[in-house]
């Protein structure tokens, strides 16, 4: 009598686990191609260079409006060299210009005045351009030589260019207050 041989053919043991590696290794190739591709969009992406100049046009806007608003007369050099390193064009000219007039002046105020910023945003950037806009709101404190101190806060609207050494302000000017709607009478 003859022998029937088995028509199913048997299998290799070791074919599942290599297809498993095989799949998880172009899973994870995959995936890291994915991981990637998405450090690289994220590091060229414009959008994320533009938000990190939009901050950095804040802090030197905020800085630079906190310096123009601090002068102490008891180390005026010091406090006009530093209002007019935040400054350029326009700006740095007329506090040039002015300097030893406003020395005098504060001389015989003999007045401390110091600015705390209380907020800020960038109202405008054109980093094409190299010219951007900031408003910041800050309280002002003046110390008279004799008497209390007093302080008010008010918001400032300047103009910041860049130049070779950073942002710095090309204009500065009080912020016009308008009227809100619990001011307003019909």
């Amino acid at each position: 009598m003859e022998r029937t041989r088995n028509a199913t053919p048997r299998r290799n043991p070791l074919l599942a686990p290599v297809v498993a590696l095989a799949l998880l290794a172009a899973g994870g190739a995959g995936w890291a191609g994915w991981a990637g591709w998405s450090w690289y969009a994220a590091a060229h992406d414009d959008s994320a260079a533009y938000a990190k100049t939009r901050d950095e046009v804040l802090a030197a806007g905020e800085q630079a409006v906190q310096n123009m608003n601090t002068l102490d007369h008891r180390d005026l050099r010091r406090g006009l060299d530093t209002w007019q390193d935040s400054a350029t064009g326009e700006l740095r000219a007329q506090l040039t210009e002015g300097r030893a007039r406003f020395e005098q002046q504060i001389r015989e105020a003999r007045t401390v005045t110091s600015a705390k910023v209380l907020s800020g945003a960038v109202t405008e950037l054109d980093t094409r351009a190299g010219r951007a806009r900031v408003m910041v709101a800050l309280r002002i404190t003046v110390t008279p030589s004799e008497g209390k101190p007093t302080a008010k806060q008010s918001r400032l609207l300047g103009e910041l260019t860049r130049t070779p050494e950073g942002w710095k302000l090309s204009a500065l000017g009080q912020a016009p207050v308008g009227s809100t709607a619990a001011e307003r009478v019909d």
